[in-house]
């Protein structure tokens, strides 16, 4: 039995709601409060005001050191998207330090993308090269590492599998179908990078 085109758009707006409600950040980063603080600049600009306060940040892992009964995870941050993944190809916002406690193989988390949660212990001078740089510190209660991972992304398709055609002089109508449906029509399918649990 056709579907018609109102069915095929409820389908399709149930479908997105469904993919959307899949958005959620994972638990290890949740947090205990609805928003922790993300906005570094704004902690940057006045650090005292948010001491002992929850965040979450994540970024691409600059360095990593570990110390006795601790590992410091040096993070090149970047803004996080709704689920908490770092957005690829946004431009450092500034850096952190995030302390684990325990120990962390370097080998784990060297150039891999991060999200930290726990609160802000304050501010620590450091060095990026050569330049004096003040790091936020955070104490880690929570981390997620992604995984880059690659994924093919279709060309768009026709919105509707069957379709009509009104009748004319030269043809009678027509529903059914949609001979090109599901067919590339020729466009190249894109490979998309991805952050993944």
């Amino acid at each position: 039995m056709p579907i018609s085109r109102k069915g095929m758009s409820g389908a399709l707006l149930a479908c997105a709601m469904l993919l959307s409600g899949c958005v959620s950040v994972p638990d290890s980063i949740k947090g205990s409060s609805e928003l922790p603080q993300q906005d570094l600049l704004r902690v940057m600009n006045a650090p005292q005001l948010f001491v002992g306060q929850e965040s979450r940040f994540g970024g691409k892992v600059v360095k990593v050191t570990n110390l006795n009964g601790l590992t410091r995870v040096e993070i090149a941050t970047q803004p996080l998207d709704e689920s908490a993944r770092p957005r690829l190809g946004a431009a450092s916002v500034g850096r952190i330090f995030a302390d684990i406690r325990g120990f962390v193989d370097p080998v784990d988390l060297n150039n891999q993308y991060i999200t930290v949660l726990g609160n802000i212990k304050g501010i620590e001078k450091g060095d990026i090269g050569k330049a004096s740089y003040n790091f936020v510190v955070i104490d880690v209660r929570g981390y997620q590492r992604w995984h880059l991972t690659q994924q093919v992304m279709t060309p768009p398709q026709p919105i509707d599998p069957y379709i009509w055609y009104g009748p004319t002089r030269h043809r009678p109508g027509y529903w059914g179908p949609n001979p090109y449906w599901g067919m590339n029509l020729g466009q190249p399918a894109q490979v998309q990078t991805i952050l993944t649990e």
